[in-house]
């Protein structure tokens, strides 16, 4: 795992490189990257480009993305299978594996 790397990278810098699709919904000017940090990354990895995966990597390090992706209630299978696969983790680490399985649909049952 990668240690936090942000010397020289303000949160201001960090928010407005990250691509403007992925704040449709909020004013980045709102946003803060500790307190949202979650939500940051979530969306990153859902909606996020190859780009903006780099910025919060380099901004966060990879123990914080883990740690929070770990906490997170609901992560799309795919970002979750990302994660997994960038970190070494496996999926039944993070709350979001168990939620997603003790809730299953109708379709997936």
């Amino acid at each position: 795992m990668q240690p936090k790397i942000n010397e020289g990278m303000s949160s201001y810098t960090l928010i407005n490189q990250l691509s403007s699709i992925l704040f449709w919904d909020v004013d980045k000017t709102q946003l803060d990257v500790e307190t949202n940090s979650q939500q940051l990354i979530q969306r990153v990895l859902e909606y996020g480009t190859l780009q903006d995966w780099r910025l919060i990597r380099n901004y966060y390090g990879m123990n914080r993305i883990v740690k929070d992706c770990q906490q997170m209630r609901t992560l799309d299978v795919f970002a979750l299978s990302f994660i997994c696969a960038m970190s070494n983790t496996k999926k039944e680490d993070y709350r979001c594996y168990h939620f997603a399985q003790s809730c299953p649909t109708l379709w997936n049952s």
